[in-house]
C-alpha cells in the first residue's frame, strides 16, 4: 500500500520533524497551517501548504472539516496528527479513515479505550499489568467518592477520566479538602476535555515518572526501552532521559515486558508510550495511563536505539509490519533531553514570544537540537511555548550530563526569554547528578534556586 503523499496535521516542531521522515522515504508533505503560522519552518519546508484558518487552534489545528478538506484539494492520501491538538481524538482519527485516508496511529477505537483513563486502568489490569491502588472506575456519586477515598487512604488524587497534560487534578490531603477539590477537579476536566469524569488514585510520596516506549503494527508489538521524566514543573516535563538510572536490569525487563502485553492485548498500532508511576520506596511500578501518540520526548529513545520512531510510524501506516524482532532492540548508552522553551524562569516562567535575533545551534557528537526556529522568525504568542529541543547522547549518564552542559553553553537563541539558564542550573545540581529525584523534586528547588534563575546564561 504505502503512503504516497502526507499531510501534517500540526505545527511547530514536530511538524518539522515529521516532514523531515517523511522526505527521507520518498513521502510528499502537505502542511497545514493557520494564518499565523505562515512564515513557519514548517510551511517552507513542505512540497505544499494549505491556509486552513486563523491563529486561535479552534479556528484552525482543532477543525477537523478544514484539514480533511485539505487532504482532499492536494490530494494526500495520509495524515500525521503529531502530538496535541487533535493526536489523541479518536473522532478525527475515525473522520480520516472514513474520508478514505490513511490515519498514522492506532484506530480510533483504541484511542477511546487507552485515552479513557478508567477504561485504560481496567484493560491494564486485564492484561496482568499492577495500577495504582484507587477507584475501578469513574466515580460520580460524592458519597460513594468520599468512601473510596477512606479505604485507599490519603493524601488522594482527584483525577479527569479523560484527556491529559496534568489538567483536572487536584491532590487532596483530607476529607475536607478532598470534598472541596473534587468538584473543582469536575469542573476543570468538563472544560477542558467536554467530560467531567473523575477516578481516583492513591497518591505516591515518592514517585518516579517512567514510560516505556511500545511500537505496533496491530498484531504484535515491542518495546525500545523505557525514558525517565521525573522532572516535572505543574505536572509539565521539563527534562526527559533514556534509560532511567533507578532500575535495574530485571525491573527494566519487567517493566518493559508489561508494556508490550499491553500493546498487544489492545491490538496497538503505530508507536505510543505507556507511563507508569515508580514508587522509590517500595521499588514497585503502576501502570498510570497510554499516550496513544508521538511523545514529546521520542528523541532519547532514537538516541539510544539508533531507531527513527516517526520513519517507523509511517511505514506501519503504509502497511509494513514491524521489521524489527525484539531481541534486534539495543539499548546503547545514555540520552537527556531539555525542552527549550519561550519562557522566563525568572518571572515564574512568563511566556515571551518574539522574534528570533541570533540563533546559533550546538553541535559535535552526539548533539541534537529539534526546533522549529530561524533567524528572523517571529515565534507567535497563540500556542504552547516550546520552541526545541536539546538532545544528547553519550556512553554512560555521567558524560551525557556533561556534553549537556557544553551543549547548552554554546546554544544561542535571543529575541526572547528561554528556560536555558533553569537546565544550565539543572545540569549542574548534585542532585540531578546523582540521580536523587522524584516527580515533586523540581518545584521546591525552583523556590530555593529562584534568585539563581536569571535570564543570562549561568556561570560556568
Amino acid at each position: 500500500m504505502g503512503i504516497g503523499k502526507l499531510l501534517i496535521a500540526n505545527r511547530g516542531e514536530i511538524a518539522v520533524r515529521i516532514i523531515r521522515a517523511a522526505q527521507e522515504l520518498g513521502i510528499r508533505t502537505v502542511q497545514v497551517h493557520s494564518a499565523a503560522d505562515a512564515d513557519s519552518l514548517a510551511v517552507k519546508m513542505a512540497d505544499e501548504a494549505v491556509l486552513i484558518g486563523p491563529p486561535a487552534a479552534a479556528k484552525s489545528y482543532l477543525k477537523i472539516d478544514a484539514i480533511l478538506e485539505a487532504a482532499r484539494a492536494t490530494g494526500a492520501d495520509a495524515v500525521h496528527p503529531g502530538y496535541g491538538f487533535l493526536a489523541e481524538n479518536a473522532d478525527f482519527a475515525d473522520a480520516v479513515v472514513a474520508a478514505g485516508l490513511i490515519w498514522v496511529g492506532p484506530s480510533g477505537q483504541v484511542i477511546r479505550t487507552m485515552g479513557d483513563k478508567v477504561a485504560a486502568r481496567t484493560t491494564a489490569q486485564a492484561a496482568g499489568v499492577p495500577v495504582v491502588p484507587g477507584s475501578d472506575g469513574r466515580v460520580d456519586d460524592p458519597e460513594a467518592a468520599r468512601a473510596i477515598a477512606e479505604s485507599i487512604g490519603f493524601p488522594v488524587m482527584i483525577k479527569a477520566a479523560a484527556g491529559g497534560g496534568g489538567r483536572g487534578i487536584r491532590i487532596a490531603q483530607t476529607v475536607e479538602k478532598f470534598e472541596r477539590l473534587m468538584p473543582q477537579a469536575s469542573a476543570e476536566a468538563k472544560a477542558a476535555f467536554g467530560d467531567g469524569g473523575l477516578y481516583l488514585e492513591k497518591v505516591i510520596e515518592r514517585a518516579r515518572h517512567i514510560e516505556v516506549q511500545v511500537l505496533g503494527d496491530g498484531k504484535t508489538a515491542v518495546h525500545c526501552y523505557e525514558r525517565e521524566c521525573s522532572l516535572q514543573r505543574r505536572r509539565q516535563k521539563v527534562w526527559e532521559e533514556a534509560p532511567s538510572a533507578a532500575l535495574s536490569p530485571d525491573q527494566r525487563e519487567t517493566l518493559c515486558a508489561s508494556a508490550v502485553a499491553l500493546a498487544q492485548a489492545v491490538g496497538y498500532s503505530g508507536a505510543g508510550t505507556l507511563e507508569y508511576l515508580f514508587d522509590d520506596v517500595t521499588r514497585q511500578f503502576y501502570f498510570i495511563e497510554m499516550n496513544t501518540r508521538i511523545q514529546v520526548e521520542h528523541p532519547v529513545t532514537e538516541m539510544i536505539t539508533g531507531l527513527d520512531l516517526v520513519r517507523e510510524m509511517l511505514r506501519i501506516a503504509g502497511g509494513e509490519p514491524l521489521r524489527l524482532r525484539q531481541d534486534q532492540i539495543r539499548l546503547t548508552g545514555h540520552a537527556i533531553e531539555v525542552r527549550i522553551c519561550a519562557e522566563d524562569p525568572a518571572q515564574a516562567f512568563r511566556p515571551g514570544p518574539g522574534t528570533i535575533s541570533a540563533l546559533r545551534v550546538p553541535g559535535g557528537t552526539g548533539v541534537r537540537f529539534d526546533t522549529m526556529l530561524y533567524q528572523g522568525y517571529t515565534v507567535p504568542p497563540f500556542y504552547d511555548s516550546l520552541l526545541g529541543k536539546l538532545i544528547v547522547w553519550d556512553e554512560d549518564r555521567a558524560s551525557a550530563i556533561a556534553r549537556m552542559r557544553r551543549a547548552l553553553g554554546e546554544l544561542t537563541v535571543d529575541g526572547l526569554p528561554t528556560t536555558k539558564p533553569l537546565h544550565q542550573l539543572l545540569a549542574r545540581d548534585p542532585d540531578v547528578a546523582r540521580a536523587d529525584f522524584h516527580t515533586r523534586w523540581l518545584e521546591p528547588w525552583l523556590e530555593a534556586n529562584a534568585h539563581r534563575l536569571e535570564t543570562e546564561d549561568t556561570p560556568e
